[in-house]
């Protein structure tokens, strides 16, 4: 899975499309990693994403607390499906990420 970044005054938004498992969970963790460094808010656009496995969550969930340690912006999540919002509710995530129904609106509010 290829991922692209788009660079806002603001914030940096992450875009990848299919499944985010134990194959793909790598290749996104690597990109986030290096947008942390450059603490601006990060964005991941999951408007096209349509399932993410554990691996997948442990990656973002990394990703969330190497930006809180560093005192960064949160990471948001845009455009979440039904189906991986309702696994990040049933792993009991969903509050600790700001979440938006698309990426207008996340971005907008950075």
């Amino acid at each position: 899975m290829e991922f692209t970044v788009t660079d806002y005054k603001r914030c940096k938004v992450v875009k990848g499309e299919g499944r985010v498992d134990s194959a793909t969970a790598p290749d996104l963790e690597k990109v986030l990693s290096k947008l942390v460094e450059e603490k601006k808010t990060i964005i991941l656009d999951m408007s096209d994403i349509t399932f993410v496995s554990s691996a997948g969550w442990w990656s973002i969930i990394r990703i969330y607390k190497e930006m809180k340690k560093g005192n960064n912006s949160p990471l948001i999540l845009a455009g979440l499906n039904e189906n991986v919002r309702s696994s990040m509710e049933l792993i009991g995530i969903l509050p600790y990420f700001p979440t938006y129904d698309n990426l207008v609106d996340a971005i907008a509010n950075v």
